[in-house]
């Protein structure tokens, strides 16, 4: 936790949000991360999903089985489920949302957004072609070469 936390300070120093992250398996740090939106001009570039992608590069694996995950805050709702997505065996993290929202990284929207209906979204939602969309799901069932996850 200790170097996730200096990772978060350190990004700081050098321009970037106050988010660090480190992923260790066996006792070995395989990865770090840290947030890289405003540098990347990338919004999904958090410190958690910057993490999640090198250790998987590292270890060659969509998923991190084996592995814990240290981070500075308590994950956002995208980082949250990426870490599902990916599968650690634990999550440490030491500021929580309520803090972020605090210093001004404020995620409850999401939440909130989450809980509506399509059509009472900030940014308006309408599903179409579900029809022609489902024939990839189609696909995926027939396939001899799929890999689930």
């Amino acid at each position: 936790m200790a170097e996730a936390i200096a990772l978060a300070i350190e990004n700081v120093a050098q321009g970037g949000g106050p988010f660090g992250c480190v992923i260790v398996k066996n006792g070995k740090v395989i990865a770090r991360g840290v947030n890289r939106v405003t540098q990347t001009n990338d919004p999904t570039a958090h410190a958690e999903v910057v993490a999640i992608r090198a250790a998987c590069e590292a270890l060659a694996d969509f998923q991190l089985s084996g592995c814990e995950l240290y981070t500075s805050c308590e994950p956002c709702p995208m980082c949250m489920a990426a870490v599902y997505w990916a599968r650690p065996d634990r999550v440490y993290f030491g500021a929580t949302k309520q803090d972020a929202a605090h210093a001004g990284f404020d995620d409850s929207m999401i939440y909130e957004e989450f809980a509506l209906p399509y059509e009472k979204r900030r940014i308006p939602m309408r599903q179409i072609g579900q029809v022609e969309a489902l024939q990839a799901f189609a696909a995926w069932a027939k396939s001899p070469n799929k890999v689930r996850y």
